[in-house]
């Protein structure tokens, strides 16, 4: 295949997944294994909300969030609402935030974090499915299926934690519009956070 033809092929293949993580496109279905040992797929929640959340306990910004009680309040608020949230750990063995199933349950345990599920993804299937950039990134799914926001948590990219009480919480706004049936003000931003440590 001629150097033309390869890079017309990147090309378009660069595109597609561009658009298949767009708001307004059809979320990429996914299968994983959570901390628990089930079997997780985004299609198995059709008809529900769902947030994705990525993860790293070891990043400072994502440890703003969790630290502060942050995160895991908008995991009770949202799931108490019937809204799906999928916890997904993309970093490779070796790497900050790897963890073991057993490690991930203790750090929910002690962050008092609920998720609906913690999805592990050591070899970054699921991550580069969704370009996940960042930890914290967030992705919002609505019940057909449609990516309806995607990128940062809230508009404060800093890792202290007492700018949580000033920011605009995107992740709020995206769900508490589209669950009122309304459009979703922002619909996509640019996510802040550690780099997903994915493998080299």
């Amino acid at each position: 295949m001629s150097h033309r033809r390869l890079l017309s092929l990147a090309l378009a293949l660069s595109t597609f997944t561009a658009l298949a993580i767009s708001p307004g496109a059809l979320a990429p279905d996914f299968k994983g294994t959570d901390s628990k040992g089930n079997s997780q797929t985004l299609s198995q929640y059709r008809g529900k909300y769902v947030v994705l959340e990525w993860a790293n306990k070891g990043c400072p910004y994502e440890q703003k969030h969790y630290l502060s009680g942050n995160m895991s309040a908008l995991q009770r608020e949202w799931t108490g609402k019937g809204v799906v949230w999928l916890s997904i750990i993309s970093s490779a063995p070796g790497e900050q935030g790897n963890v073991t199933p057993a490690e991930e349950n203790e750090y929910l345990k002690t962050m008092k974090a609920t998720p609906t599920a913690a999805i592990l993804d050591p070899t970054g299937t699921i991550g580069h499915l969704y370009q996940a950039k960042t930890t914290p990134h967030i992705f919002v799914i609505d019940p057909n299926g449609k990516l309806i926001y995607q990128g940062a948590i809230d508009d404060k990219p800093t890792t202290d934690q007492a700018d949580i009480k000033r920011a605009h919480n995107y992740l709020n706004e995206a769900l508490t519009s589209a669950m009122a049936g309304k459009p979703v003000p922002t619909a996509s931003t640019r996510p802040y956070g550690c780099s997903v440590k994915y493998a080299n």
